[in-house]
Formats: structure tokens, C-alpha cells, sequence
């Protein structure tokens, strides 16, 4: 079967494709016959070396966490009804990018009907992590919630998830499409984090009410930044009640700034170059819970709850993943460079 292994620590260009022996059942296993992929932004950084103290993959190495597609074989003592089922998995952390992959019985998902099998793929990881820190938040109506990188895989999801839970939603992204993007599914306000100011306007913004918020220049035309139309007034505090930081380094420092005394901090991403340098002694002071990515090292079992909770979720249509771009898995050196070029919108995904 074709695999795409990293053969080296470096550059996407180490991401190539290969032929290796076809997988085996072992007892109590499956092999699915991969139809899509996911992938990650952190598997682009481990690809580079980063994270060895706490990823201990082996050269050469298949990444690929997630995978979907249909049952191909059981080993002894799984039951044969699971051959020619669609379903997704998680991989435990690595074999996903390949023709075949090998799981345990007990990961098997069964697609929900109403659902494609992409989608599925798609809200495997980001599904699973969203639903762990957004629950964590305690998310109350009317608060303000700040999500940024919010046009990403993850973060389109939180958008949602906020949205839905009456809070109004400050998303921050990069450029003119992932606003667009975050205004389509729900943003009450949202800027661009690359320009000087992003955090002022979203402090000033998340400090007023309807009446007296300003415009935002990022917003449709028919839009202005803190207007609703849904008959809510903010929430009297200065800054943002909720932020879920899914940027990291100094997009993520200057959210916790502008975090509302006595407000939620999640840190789960670092795609700006690091977790977010957060210091505690300034967070106890202001009263500021702050959780970090160590607090969604989930067990297998609770992974596989809320995965199955976020398919049923998008299965019903309450939770919608944006799939940005797909590539074949003899491109999958590309697949990484497009994640790691930052112009990437939602999920990027391998096609099998």
C-alpha cells in the first residue's frame, strides 16, 4: 500500500510517498480502507522536529491521526459485521497518512447517517478538543467570547458552539476571507489580528453595548461590529468574558491583556509560534482561570464520547465543519505546506 512517511525532520519536502507492506488484524484490530485523512497544524511542527520531549516518533515515520473509510478486515475475535461499514477512527496518534490503517475495534465510529464520511474526518480531532475546552468554559449567554483563529478547522467550530449558547462572538482571524467566514457563522464582531489595533477595537468593543459600538471596518456593509439583530445587550464588563486562543505567541498575549477580571483564558494553540506566555502572577491577580492544553489530554474513552457527541452534532446540523481544501496523499508535502503558509481556511484534508 502507498503511504506518506517523513523520512527526516525538516521541511514538507520530507513528507514523501512510498510503498510499504499492506497492514494485518492483529486480535481484536481492523483495518480500514482509508478514503480520508485528516491532518493537523501540529503535525507540521513535529515534522520539523518540535515537540520531541513529548511526541516520540521514530524516523521514518506515517502521521495521520484520524482517519475514515470502510472496514476492510477484523482480526480474531471482532465480530465480521463491522466489514463494509463506513466509519472513522483515531489512529493514536500516527499511521493515518496510508492507503490502509490498523485500529482497534473499540475506536470504530459508525458514520452517522445524514453525514459524510469527510466531514466525520473532519471533527474527529478539532470536534473533540472544541466541545473538551469549550464545556470547560462554562459559556453563559450574552457573555463576550473571543475566539481566535477563528476561521480555522477549530476554530469555526467554536464559533458555532458560542453562537448557539447565546454568547456573543468577537473572532479574530487573518485577512478578508476568514472574516468573511466568521461573520457567515455567527460573529457578532470580527477583526483582523494582524493589524496594530485588533485587540484595542475588540476591548472597546466588547466593553459597550449595541448602542454605542463602534463600526468595524472588516464587517459587511449592511454589519456594524457589535450588532446582533438579535435583541441582546452586552454583558457589563471590560473585555472579553471568554477567550478561547487558538493562536498562541503574541496574537494569544495580547488576548489574555484584554481578558475581562474574573474571565475564562483556554490556550489550546500555537500555530503564531508557541503556547501564549501567560503570566500567572498577573492572572491571579485579575482573577483570570486559565487552562491550558495539558487540561484536554483526554482518556480513550472520552475522546471517543465526545467524538461520537460531535458527529451526532453534525449529523442533526448544529455543528458544521468547514472543509477548506482537500489534497490526494502523493501530495500531502503540499497539503502541509498550504496549513503552514497560514492561508488555509477551516480543514485541510487528505483524499485517498
Amino acid at each position: 500500500m502507498r503511504v506518506a512517511q517523513v523520512t527526516r525532520f525538516g521541511g514538507p519536502e520530507v513528507l514523501v510517498t512510498t510503498e510499504v507492506p499492506d497492514p494485518m488484524a492483529a486480535p481484536g484490530d481492523v483495518v480500514i480502507d482509508v478514503s480520508v485523512a485528516d491532518t493537523l497544524f501540529v503535525e507540521t511542527q513535529i515534522r520539523k522536529g518540535w515537540g520531541r520531549e513529548f511526541f516520540s516518533f521514530e524516523l521514518p515515520y506515517v502521521p495521520g491521526g484520524a482517519v475514515g473509510g470502510q472496514v476492510l478486515a477484523v482480526g480474531e475475535g471482532v465480530d465480521r459485521g463491522w466489514v463494509g461499514r463506513s466509519v472513522v477512527a483515531s489512529t493514536s496518534g500516527g499511521g493515518g497518512y496510508a492507503e490502509q490503517a490498523v485500529v482497534p475495534v473499540e475506536a470504530l465510529i459508525p458514520v452517522p447517517e445524514g453525514l459524510g464520511l469527510a466531514e466525520a474526518v473532519a471533527l474527529l480531532s478539532d470536534g473533540v478538543t472544541g466541545l473538551a475546552v469549550f464545556d470547560a468554559a462554562g459559556v453563559k449567554p450574552n457573555e463576550w467570547v473571543l475566539i481566535t483563529a477563528a476561521a480555522g478547522g477549530m476554530g469555526v467550530l467554536l464559533v458555532q458552539l458560542a453562537h448557539a449558547a447565546g454568547a456573543r462572538v468577537a473572532a479574530a482571524a487573518r485577512g478578508k476571507r476568514k472574516l468573511d467566514l466568521a461573520w457567515e457563522l455567527g460573529a457578532d464582531i470580527a477583526v483582523d489580528y494582524t493589524e496594530p489595533d485588533w485587540a484595542e477595537r475588540v476591548r472597546k468593543a466588547t466593553g459597550g453595548t449595541n448602542a454605542d459600538s463602534p463600526t468595524d471596518h472588516n464587517a459587511p456593509d449592511h454589519t456594524e461590529t457589535g450588532h446582533t439583530g438579535r435583541g441582546r445587550e452586552a454583558v457589563g464588563h471590560t473585555g472579553p468574558n471568554v477567550v478561547f486562543d487558538g493562536a498562541g505567541g503574541e496574537v494569544g498575549r495580547a488576548a489574555f491583556e484584554i481578558t475581562a477580571h474574573g474571565g475564562r483564558f483556554s490556550a489550546h494553540g500555537a500555530p503564531s509560534g508557541g503556547f501564549s506566555p501567560i503570566d500567572p502572577d498577573e492572572a491571579r491577580r485579575r482573577r483570570v482561570t486559565v487552562r491550558g492544553i495539558q487540561h484536554v489530554q483526554l482518556a480513550p474513552a472520552e475522546r471517543k464520547r465526545l467524538a461520537e457527541r460531535a458527529l451526532a452534532e453534525a449529523a442533526a446540523g448544529r455543528m458544521k465543519p468547514v472543509i477548506g481544501q482537500t489534497f490526494p496523499l502523493d501530495r500531502a508535502s503540499d497539503a502541509h505546506a498550504a496549513i503552514e503558509s497560514r492561508d488555509v481556511v477551516g480543514k485541510t484534508l487528505l483524499v485517498i
